[in-house]
């Protein structure tokens, strides 16, 4: 049989499944899925389908895997790496319309929804509780809780209180078989090997998430947010380590360059200090003691390393307008410039002043501006790549300039994501960061879940012979110190 013989069947067997609405064919209506945040990568699927009931998910991977079709899934399309890039041979499964909330337990401080819900959402529905839920990517108002869980996202709250592997219980999952897999429990641990962990940034190659049960938090008694401004890039990310240095574990610790500082402002005038090099947000949380002994602790951390000015929001809507300026920043910059392309590294916190420097060269070098906005307590850093992509060149010259600065992580002991996952965009930094043992234990882990390699396949890890392309183009122009790569 023809592939597309092959292809008409299955989508023949897709509509005995499905009622009409929720198979898309034309064109005109698969273009809103052709990609996700990334969208310099693009690609109509072959279909795209929206079911609404795990038995409909059920019968979709099994009518795949019976006519060994790909499968790419996808939430709110919010990813920045090209995870939910679909096949042109391939169903992409959306599970938009998988967005209830099942069930909120208050007295366990536990929720369990479906993956299309969205981030926000959750800590919305249980605020009559006094509850909420921790993670909160700078997309939480679109970003849902199936793509949180494949990505493994952060948020400016993630330094205290874990990614959202960390607050987790347990999941429903689908297998390219068709199987129902429900991995975790409702308690604190559960036996055998640590599967929940392995799903969390598995990026859609082990499964399709289709319920997920998370823990919630009680509202702190009393939340502030300090705001420092330096007149060097180097003293803010030396105040960051201060800051741990001292026992004090915040609940947020974020910084911003001048560039997206001035961006932000612009944007949605939360009071920075337009003229700063640098700014520190740091929020502490806790009973009311607790953080008025904190916030007078830090408060002389900030200005022993070097803060020009340190303010303390004054009330809650001043904190809250201090953290709008922040998550608005990818927004913000992008009135700024026609195009960015939005790096994400991880790096030790001692190296942040080093590795800041590092950036400007190479911005410099590559005649591209950076804006950088970054989890500074967590080392998860965002830097933002101006260019216009109507220019011949410019887009290729920002991944370059953008594989360099993922490379300089590595160099210093970090690795080449920290939220925002692989996906297509970093497939090759991949090579840089782990050595074929490595990647074939990958490839192993994923054929355990995936043997026909099915499940969003060609993501996340590359293929042996592709590193070996990689390493042999970079290593020749003296571009990557890599062992492993320069065998080749």
């Amino acid at each position: 049989m023809s592939n597309q013989t092959n292809n008409i069947a299955l989508i023949n067997s897709l509509k005995n499944l499905l009622p009409s609405e929720s198979i898309l064919i034309d064109a005109e209506d698969t273009h809103p899925f052709e990609c996700d945040g990334l969208a310099v990568y693009r690609q109509l699927p072959m279909v795209v389908v929206l079911p609404e009931t795990i038995e409909q998910v059920q019968s979709i991977m099994r009518l795949c895997h019976e006519h060994k079709v790909p499968v790419v899934a996808r939430g709110a399309g919010t990813g920045l790496s090209g995870g939910a890039l679909p096949l042109a041979d391939g169903v992409l499964l959306s599970m938009a319309k998988f967005k209830r909330i099942l069930n909120i337990d208050p007295l366990n401080a536990m929720a369990t929804v479906q993956p299309g819900v969205r981030n926000l959402a959750i800590s919305e529905a249980v605020a009559v509780h006094g509850l909420y839920y921790a993670p909160d990517p700078s997309s939480q108002i679109a970003c849902t809780i199936g793509g949180n869980v494949a990505e493994n996202s952060g948020g400016v709250h993630c330094l205290k209180y874990g990614l959202t592997v960390h607050n987790v219980l347990m999941l429903k999952v689908v297998t390219m078989e068709g199987d129902l897999l429900t991995i975790g429990a409702e308690t604190l641990d559960s036996p055998g090997y640590d599967l929940l962990a392995l799903m969390h940034g598995s990026e859609g190659l082990l499964g399709i998430i289709v319920e997920v049960t998370v823990k919630l938090l009680a509202k702190p008694e009393r939340a502030q947010v300090v705001l420092a401004a330096f007149d060097d890039v180097g003293k803010a990310g030396e105040a960051v380590g201060a800051i741990i240095a001292a026992g004090i574990i915040p609940a947020g610790l974020e910084m911003m360059d001048k560039l997206a500082i001035q961006a932000a402002e612009d944007f949605v005038h939360a009071g920075y200090p337009r003229e700063a090099e640098a700014i520190l947000l740091c929020e502490l949380d806790g009973t009311e003691a607790e953080v008025s002994e904190y916030i007078m602790l830090v408060r002389k951390i900030l200005l022993d390393s070097g803060a020009t000015e340190v303010r303390t929001a004054v009330d809650e809507a001043e904190r809250q307008l201090f953290w709008k300026g922040r998550k608005s920043a990818f927004p913000a910059v992008g009135r700024i410039s026609p195009d960015y392309y939005c790096m994400d590294g991880t790096i030790p916190r001692r190296h942040l002043p080093h590795v800041l420097q590092r950036i400007s060269e190479l911005s410099t070098e590559y005649k591209l501006a950076v804006a950088n906005v970054f989890h500074a307590g967590d080392g998860n850093l965002h830097p933002l790549i101006l260019f216009d992509a109507n220019k011949a060149g410019e887009f290729e010259n920002a991944e370059e300039l953008g594989a360099r600065i993922l490379q300089l992580c590595v160099e210093v002991g970090g690795t080449i994501t920290g939220e925002h996952g692989v996906g297509v965009e970093k497939i090759d930094q991949m090579c840089v960061q782990f050595q074929s043992k490595e990647l074939t234990q990958f490839h192993e882990v994923k054929a355990a879940f995936d043997p026909s390699g099915l499940l969003n396949p060609g993501k996340a890890i590359p293929t042996l012979h592709r590193c070996a392309e990689f390493g042999a183009m970079h290593v020749h122009h003296g571009q990557l110190k890599h062992p492993e790569l320069e065998r080749f």
